[in-house]
């Protein structure tokens, strides 16, 4: 045996150890940054501490590079990460917890696959405060909403191949006693978003509708291939022209005592 194999060998499991303890206490921070390039600074895990398989940190929302507007999520994040296997694939779980918002842990588990791969999210119920969206900058931090926003999902899987994307599944979104400074109106109302995705997989509708209040929302949209196409209306109650006119402005384009919302 040559002499230096020995030297070789404990060199070699050295290099293997120092890997690993890379990979075991690889530091929370290195997942901030990676979140920070994905999302071009508009989500940013601050003052993140622990590892990036368990750590917690504060989590803010920005308009992006150079943007002066941002919001922060009361009481921060925490989260648990870990190697998993899904239908005996290699994959990553993922449990989130934020304290202000979250009964439970959201849970993601996401398995890779050759040329896609898909990301399932699990049932779960949360309640955040609206005020997070000025963070986002335009037109958010116009219209600085107020109030508390709803999440609810039995179950959503988001699965893509060769860079096309499908979804399966349902979210709903309730906007609770809504309020925006440009309006002397409090609250506004409260409104419902559902979103769905048909059988095929590659259709998502939308469909917005007014629960309560004197601004009157609606509308219908599709997400096709990437693209969303929305049509709504906005109008004022009997009462509350005057109060609404300015918001109605800004939100859609004016016909007569209505706006027009048109996205794509």
């Amino acid at each position: 045996m040559n002499a230096r194999w020995p030297s070789r060998l404990a060199w070699a499991g050295a290099l293997l150890g120092l890997l690993g303890a890379l990979l075991v206490f690889a530091p929370a921070r290195w997942l901030a940054q990676g979140i920070t390039s994905a999302t071009a600074d508009q989500l940013q895990l601050v003052n993140a501490r622990g590892t990036v398989w368990r750590g917690q940190a504060d989590l803010m929302f920005t308009g992006g590079q150079g943007s002066q507007t941002r919001t922060t999520l009361p009481q921060g994040v925490r989260w648990r990460l870990w190697p998993t296997l899904v239908s005996g694939v290699p994959s990553l779980a993922l449990e989130l917890n934020a304290p202000c918002c979250t009964l439970q842990p959201i849970a993601l588990t996401a398995r890779p696959s050759l040329g896609g791969g898909e990301v399932r999210l699990a049932a779960f119920s949360s309640q955040w405060p609206a005020e997070l969206l000025t963070g986002l900058g335009t037109p958010w931090n116009t219209l600085r909403m107020e109030g508390q926003l709803s999440l609810q999902t039995d179950g959503l899987t988001l699965r893509w191949d060769s860079g096309r994307g499908s979804l399966q599944g349902a979210l709903a979104v309730e906007a609770q006693d809504l309020a925006s400074r440009l309006s002397t109106l409090r609250p506004l109302g409260s409104y419902r978003m559902d979103v769905r995705a048909e059988a095929d997989g590659n259709t998502t509708t939308l469909v917005l509708q007014t629960l309560r209040g004197r601004l009157q929302l609606q509308g219908q949209g599709q997400w096709v291939g990437g693209r969303l196409r929305f049509q709504g209306v906005a109008e004022a109650a009997p009462d509350s022209e005057a109060a609404l006119n300015n918001l109605l402005n800004i939100i859609g384009r004016r016909q007569g005592p209505r706006s027009l919302l048109n996205i794509g």
